[in-house]
């Protein structure tokens, strides 16, 4: 079983993995493929560490060629290359930063240019800041945090919808934040819901093209983006009040992924919103 609490601690953001106590179960060592998505080529967003990196990995394993975009976490982003290699398939690394509009639209030039095309795209890239109260939130923090959890969903998707087809699959990173709210996280929480809402959407109006759209919507998940962006004493407590006790561990995540990615698997599933809560039976 994973650890069920996490010592304090606390990095600069945007955080990185080899800094971390305990250090995320992220590679999907045990997961074994059985070509699910083979000859599939997919863009993951956020996909350095974290879930990002679980994904890869697995969609590797899965006999999928990736591309991965991140800021500017090169050693993070180059480990997973190598775990994606060592799995016999292609990953091409794509670093800046997707608040940006353009570089939403490059992004996914890169990528189907290094790919060959693109089958599946996973908007996972994400941003947070706490605060004490709404009055902290300036407006850069409230544009950024936009510009990076739900703007550039939208740019990268449009910028990849016109070599997605039918078959294709596109699957959005939620939150369970996005369900019931945060307090101290009030702009990501907006950004999670909408996010959430824009996937309804967008599976009702792509069916028709054979593109199904879905949404993992995670409870607590032990990635860099927590020790880089909550205090250390929050670190410590972080994932103790789901009814598992515990954070959830990227691998535990990556499956559900693969689930939506794969037409074997999930042919009749589009717009749902698949809420990972370490036991919670209702948000809110």
């Amino acid at each position: 079983m994973p650890e069920r609490n996490q010592p304090p601690q606390q990095q600069e953001s945007p955080g990185e993995t080899g800094a971390m106590n305990p250090r995320p179960r992220d590679e999907m060592r045990d997961y074994v493929g059985r070509d699910l998505l083979r000859h599939k080529r997919a863009l993951i967003t956020g996909g350095d560490s974290g879930i990002g990196r679980a994904v890869a990995v697995a969609f590797a394993k899965e006999g999928a060629d990736v591309a991965i975009a991140y800021l500017n976490e090169h050693d993070d982003a180059k480990h997973t290359a190598n775990l994606v290699q060592s799995e016999g398939r292609r990953c091409e690394l794509i670093a800046g930063d997707l608040a940006d509009r353009a570089h939403c639209a490059d992004t996914v030039d890169r990528a189907v240019s290094a790919l060959g095309g693109l089958d599946i795209l996973v908007n996972n890239v994400a941003t947070q800041a706490p605060v004490e109260a709404p009055e902290e939130i300036s407006d850069e923090q409230w544009q950024r945090t936009f510009d990076v959890n739900i703007h550039s969903y939208f740019r990268v998707t449009n910028a990849a919808l016109p070599h997605l087809g039918e078959g294709s699959a596109i699957i959005n990173t939620g939150s369970v934040n996005g369900l019931r709210g945060n307090k101290s996280l009030i702009d990501y929480a907006a950004t999670k819901g909408a996010v959430h809402a824009w996937t309804y959407s967008l599976a009702q109006v792509l069916v028709d093209r054979g593109i199904r759209v879905n949404c993992v919507a995670p409870g607590p998940v032990w990635t860099p983006l927590i020790p880089a962006t909550l205090p250390a004493e929050k670190v410590e407590k972080f994932g103790e009040h789901v009814p598992y006790g515990r954070v959830a561990q990227p691998d535990e995540l990556a499956p559900s992924y693969v689930f939506f990615a794969s037409n074997q698997l999930s042919s009749y599933y589009s717009g749902e919103v698949l809420a990972a809560l370490g036991g919670e039976t209702h948000p809110g």
